[in-house]
């Protein structure tokens, strides 16, 4: 039998488990089908790129998880999941990207079998990976079944680290400060933004002797829009050089067995612009008033009061979230998907909650970010990475 490469104890997934099953309980389900990869990675240990099928984790009141997916993908099943053999289970290949039937036809039946023909079952309604003709598969082949929309109750469970998660965290973070001291040395005029990209990967994932570690890919590529593309978050890329006068934010992430550490910073090259200063100046107060309101207790709405009151008084208008929780992650969104930093969200954060304190500003021809990757403790929460929280200026 294969001895599959665990990254947590046994006792650690049972733990895991354990909380989630008493969310299943208060949401009056017997089953749950998990698709979302980091739940699944989350529930098991399960590890591959195979989120581009249909596979889920399954589980019921009693008893260890099922993983079902791609049979060829059964295989990285057996080496990363703690389960028994006995719990992976493969549907054929004739059913992957078929016009004819569909994996879920194959797990309806399956379920049928295993006696929960008409169980109440949980599926995450609202993800990227649990697709509507999924949906309808498991209506149409389990018609006795109740089926309640569990979105985010996995994402839920994952909002507390443990210890090792957060050791697997810090060194995410160690990864995303090899990652910002290579752009501050390799970014000059006239170098593409391609090749800037490569020495970020590299950096990223580059085994370090010192750590004992190498990088995994992050769930986000880098973004590192420049000058007036900078209004836009989410850019990425391209082959243009690099240019003298212009600002760029760069927002990366280490990742480290599949736990992420997002953080940002701004470089300008040249002489940096008096908005650029008074960006700086402004965010650099918020984030020591959200820091300050960081604490286990207070709510999440109280980090983006106190960061957005201080913007108040610069006069600057952020009309998005100032943060969202990470931890485990898989493309395309290192973010949880639950809590968000900003008014209204009342969640209580509590000690070893983490987050992404995402102070960005994306105006109407610039753009700013100095954030940093944070953990909730009982006093100041503690940041992940040890990055010089300025703009960087390269003249």
């Amino acid at each position: 039998m294969i001895e599959p490469t665990l990254h947590f104890t046994r006792d650690e997934y049972r733990t895991r488990i354990g909380k989630t099953r008493k969310a299943m309980e208060k949401a009056g389900v017997d089953l749950i089908i998990v698709s979302d990869p980091s739940n699944m990675a989350w529930l098991t240990g399960y590890d591959g790129w195979s989120f581009y099928v249909h596979q889920a984790v399954l589980l019921g009141l009693d008893g260890d998880p099922i993983w079902f997916g791609r049979g060829q993908d059964a295989q990285g099943a057996l080496r990363t999941c703690f389960m028994h053999p006995d719990n992976i289970i493969g549907y054929p290949d004739n059913y992957v990207q078929s016009t004819e039937c569909h994996p879920m036809d194959f797990l309806s039946v399956w379920i049928a079998d295993w006696g929960l023909p008409s169980a109440r079952i949980g599926v995450e309604m609202d993800n990227y990976w649990f697709t509507a003709k999924s949906f309808a598969s498991l209506q149409k082949h389990l018609p006795n079944a109740v089926f309640r929309d569990i979105t985010a109750l996995v994402n839920w469970q994952r909002a507390v680290k443990s210890g090792q998660e957060l050791a697997y965290m810090r060194t995410a973070g160690k990864l995303v400060e090899k990652i910002h001291a290579r752009i501050l040395e390799k970014t000059e005029p006239g170098l593409r933004k391609c090749d800037l990209v490569a020495d970020i990967y590299d950096a990223g994932l580059r085994y370090d002797d010192a750590l004992e570690a190498g990088g995994d890919y992050p769930a986000i590529v880098p973004l590192l829009p420049s000058g007036s593309d900078a209004a836009a978050p989410h850019l990425t890329w391209d082959g243009r050089p690099m240019k003298s006068g212009e600002g760029t934010f760069f927002e990366v992430a280490g990742a480290y067995r599949r736990y992420h550490c997002p953080l940002s910073r701004t470089l300008f090259l040249g002489k940096p612009t008096q908005t650029f200063l008074d960006a700086e100046k402004a965010v650099l107060e918020g984030m020591e008033a959200g820091l300050e309101a960081a604490r286990a207790g207070n709510l999440c709405e109280d980090i983006a009061h106190a960061f957005f009151t201080v913007l108040k008084k610069y006069g600057i208008t952020k009309d998005n979230r100032t943060g969202y929780p990470i931890g485990i992650s898989y493309p395309p969104d290192w973010g949880e998907r639950t809590m968000s930093l900003r008014s209204g969200d009342r969640t209580v954060l509590q000690e070893n909650m983490t987050f992404h304190f995402m102070t960005g500003l994306w105006m109407e021809d610039w753009g700013f970010e100095i954030t940093e990757s944070i953990v909730i403790r009982d006093g100041a929460p503690e940041c992940l990475a040890n990055v010089p929280r300025k703009l960087f200026v390269k003249e």
